[in-house]
């Protein structure tokens, strides 16, 4: 077999996904729905190890409770939260992970805009169930910061185009590294754009480039300009 031609920066990646025109913007403008809202950290954690289509119905769920505010859901009972999540799976896991969380944010921050502005990555990273990839989507989608999500799609669609990486770090920082080399090129691309938006409008792209062009585990590289 043929070695994969290689796209050989993050840039080049952007760039081939873009031309594609994908539907990264119809919901939210930030790809990730109702972002800059509460609902993104809650959701975030929800999405773990589920479909997010099964995320969206427990979503709704917690919105006909008025539960997804730090307030509504520290009022809302820890029995009612299970019903409510029920659909994304590991209930009762998620439901305490959920008040931990939420118990921790009004605790510290009081409301959801001093969040926003004064969350740390680290002190995410030390809470139950908050991983690498929860924390970055926390800080891009809810708190527009610049934090680029890695998830398994990102790392699925690198190891086809013939990359290896150690961690979530090494694929992390390949990714934003060819965006800093080509700064006024990007913003070609998404004119008057800030970098977190990019980022985020980035790894929308490569999760809805691997739900329209991955069957089981074969991608249509030929759609991004690479040949086998």
């Amino acid at each position: 077999m043929m070695e994969v031609l290689k796209l050989t920066n993050s840039y080049e990646l952007l760039k081939a996904l873009h031309a594609l025109q994908l539907p990264i913007q119809e919901k939210d403008p930030w790809w990730w729905p109702n972002s800059g809202t509460y609902e993104v950290v809650i959701g975030a954690l929800l999405t773990q190890n589920t479909k997010w289509q099964k995320v969206e119905e427990a979503l709704e769920n917690l919105r006909t409770l008025e539960a997804l505010t730090i307030e509504g859901l520290a009022n809302l009972d820890e029995e009612l939260l299970r019903e409510a999540i029920r659909p994304a799976g590991f209930y009762n896991t998620k439901a305490k992970r959920l008040k931990l969380l939420n118990q921790s944010i009004g605790d510290k921050f009081g409301d959801f805009e001093t969040f926003q502005y004064a969350v740390e990555r680290r002190w995410l990273l030390s809470k139950k169930g908050i991983g690498e990839e929860t924390a970055d989507a926390i800080l891009n989608y809810a708190c527009y910061r610049e934090a680029m999500v890695v998830d398994s799609y990102t790392a699925g669609l690198l190891r086809a185009l013939g990359y290896t990486f150690e961690d979530y770090r090494g694929i992390q920082a390949w990714l934003i590294e060819g965006l800093k080399d080509y700064d006024i090129k990007v913003r070609e691309l998404f004119p008057s754009l800030p970098k977190a938006q990019i980022y985020a409008l980035f790894h929308g792209m490569i999760v809805e480039y691997c739900k329209q062009y991955k069957r089981g585990k074969r991608y249509d590289l030929s759609l991004l300009g690479v040949t086998l």
